[in-house]
């Protein structure tokens, strides 16, 4: 093929081209026109979008999202229907075709950070904590200092910062212990067995009584709760009107303390664990009987020996 064959078939083509372009003009029009529509369609989406939201939660990172999806379908919309004016029927479904395998493909991928995603967005819903409270979950305590859409960030009181994915914390126990109107402070002492146990009641209750910050409106309360080896256990109970956490360390603080203190004053002891030790050989000989010479003169290598010469 010479050069001004192949010049010629380039100019055919670009003519047709030309004629084609001509002759779906008014398509091609309405298309753009549709994107056009479907774009300014789509901001005012993304902008009543996030207002709704903002109605159900103040996260930013959810508004933003949600935002954005809306905005992404409202444009992909338009995009669609522009295709299907331009009787480009055969690319929309290869083109739907290729999005649905295409988000299969990343679901598997990325199931965990789907997860996550998901739960993040229940959570942000749900709302059982904010920012600033105070929780247990998946064996972590502390306070929450913020939600991202995958993990929560929780900060240790003894300072690190957790991470914990959302998921971990939508499917499992959670304690927000700032949601609580009042709280709970326990007590756990013993006394001894000889010790008049109504008495000793008694001046636990009077003793926390007085710990500053209790919830006046409810009274102390002591319980009865075993036979220890050395001691007859209770639990002194009483309710804070705050429920921080430095509030509750000191208040248990300022609770053994007055035990401590109230008992000593009434006499009444708090025991320790006692062993007993029996060098006997049978096992039956106790500690204020005369032992006889481990070793050394006039006396047996062992326990219990003669003290004879042979």
């Amino acid at each position: 093929m010479d050069l001004s064959t192949a010049l010629s078939t380039s100019i055919e083509k670009f003519i047709g081209w030309v004629e084609s372009f001509v002759q779906h003009l008014p398509e091609i029009v309405i298309a753009i026109i549709l994107v056009a529509i479907f774009a300014f369609v789509a901001r005012y989406a993304r902008k009543l979008t996030r207002n709704l939201i903002g109605r159900v939660t103040d996260h930013g990172p959810l508004k933003s999202l949600a935002g954005t999806a809306a905005y992404l379908a409202a444009l992909g919309l338009g995009v669609f229907m522009a295709l299907s004016v331009l009787q480009l029927d055969t690319a929309v479904t290869s083109l739907l075709a290729g999005v649905g395998i295409l988000g299969l493909a990343l679901g598997f991928a990325f199931q965990d950070i789907a997860e996550n995603f998901i739960a993040g967005v229940l959570i942000s819903i749900r709302r059982p904590f904010t920012d600033g409270d105070l929780i247990e979950t998946n064996g972590h305590f502390g306070k929450v200092e913020g939600l991202d859409l995958r993990a929560i960030h929780l900060r240790s009181l003894d300072g690190p910062l957790v991470r914990i994915p959302n998921g971990d914390v939508y499917g499992n126990a959670l304690t927000n212990y700032s949601q609580a109107e009042h709280r709970r402070v326990d007590v756990d002492c013993g006394v001894a067995y000889d010790t008049d146990l109504d008495r000793a009641a008694q001046v636990a209750k009077e003793a926390v009584a007085a710990v500053d910050g209790r919830d006046e409106a409810r009274d102390p309360e002591v319980f009865w709760t075993e036979f220890g080896g050395s001691s007859i256990n209770f639990v002194a109970r009483f309710w804070l009107e705050t429920t921080g956490q430095a509030d509750y360390l000191a208040a248990k603080s300022a609770g053994i303390v007055r035990i401590k203190k109230a008992f000593d004053e009434a006499g009444i002891g708090i025991p320790f664990p006692i062993m007993t030790l029996d060098f006997s050989d049978a096992g039956t000989r106790t500690l204020d009987e005369p032992l006889r010479a481990w070793s050394g003169g006039g006396g047996g290598s062992e326990p219990g020996a003669s003290g004879g010469s042979e």
